[in-house]
């Protein structure tokens, strides 16, 4: 299933994608959130839909898209997860994931305007697989529990203000990933019954010219090792959104100028929806 948010930033209501039809979900819950992810929401969803129970949202294609879940209580970043991406960031391919956080008010629509921050010379772009947790996620036993705590999988954009990030960073990461708008997600939450997340092809665009096209299949680690290690020391909620690093090919490897005010960037995973920015 394809759940979407539809409307006016801070309006957005909860719909399905099934097909080409849009699907009110008012009167099942009031948000693609934490608790409704935690309350077997999408299988009360699916139930309600395969009974032919969900109102048809009348020209809602014409609609913005909002991020596909509410606000997260954390989003949680792996860094060189793609052993190219390292190379070309100048570092080895890490022997455990490393970790760093984004402020959870970075997120915004797929497709709303981004902002270069001010001061910025070199905001970039990171196409990235995103999972969204589905339940409270802590001491795992093995890998093999992970998709069992996975409520889906999106297309997120981990901008990224590379100065601040590596050089007046302070050895944390997080200052250049932070900035408002800094984490584009969507347009769907894709279950994880509708997509093979170990061989999905992402790929970003900037101004219609190719920049990154690789696969999850290129992962150093795994969705299942990520959330089995990160729940060795940390726990998830419901609705948090952890992303899994990008592929070579971003502007820090030096092939490539840096986005600026108007240019647009485009990033797309096979199943999962392309996203677009125009830069401001």
């Amino acid at each position: 299933m394809k759940f979407l948010r539809l409307g006016a930033l801070g309006q957005e209501r909860p719909a399905l994608l099934h097909g080409d039809s849009y699907f009110d979900l008012a009167a099942i819950t009031a948000d693609i959130d934490g608790p409704f992810l935690a309350s077997d929401g999408p299988a009360r969803v699916r139930a309600a839909l395969d009974a032919g129970e969900l109102p048809v949202l009348p020209n809602a294609a014409a609609e913005r898209i909002g991020a596909p879940i509410a606000r997260p209580s954390a989003i949680v970043c792996v860094g060189m997860n793609y052993a190219a991406h390292a190379a070309e960031s100048g570092s080895a391919p890490p022997e455990a994931p490393i970790i760093f956080l984004k402020t959870p008010n970075t997120v915004v629509g797929p497709n709303d305007v981004a902002r270069i921050p001010r001061g910025s010379t070199k905001t970039d772009w990171e196409v990235e697989l995103g999972v969204v947790i589905g339940k409270h996620t802590s001491y795992l036993d093995s890998p093999a529990d992970s998709l069992a705590h996975v409520a889906g999988f999106v297309v997120a954009n981990d901008l990224s203000e590379r100065e601040w990030q590596l050089e007046i960073s302070g050895g944390q990461w997080s200052k250049g990933k932070s900035a408002p708008g800094f984490s584009p997600v969507g347009p769907w939450l894709v279950t994880p019954d509708e997509v093979d997340h170990t061989n999905l092809r992402l790929r970003s665009f900037v101004n219609g010219e190719p920049r990154q096209d690789s696969s999850t299949a290129d992962l150093i680690f795994g969705v299942e090792q990520i959330v089995y290690q990160l729940s060795q020391y940390m726990a998830f909620e419901p609705g948090d959104l952890l992303l899994t690093g990008t592929p070579e090919g971003v502007a820090l490897s030096g092939r490539f100028p840096y986005l600026a005010a108007g240019d647009v960037c485009e990033i797309e995973i096979e199943g999962l929806g392309r996203q677009r920015q125009a830069f401001v």
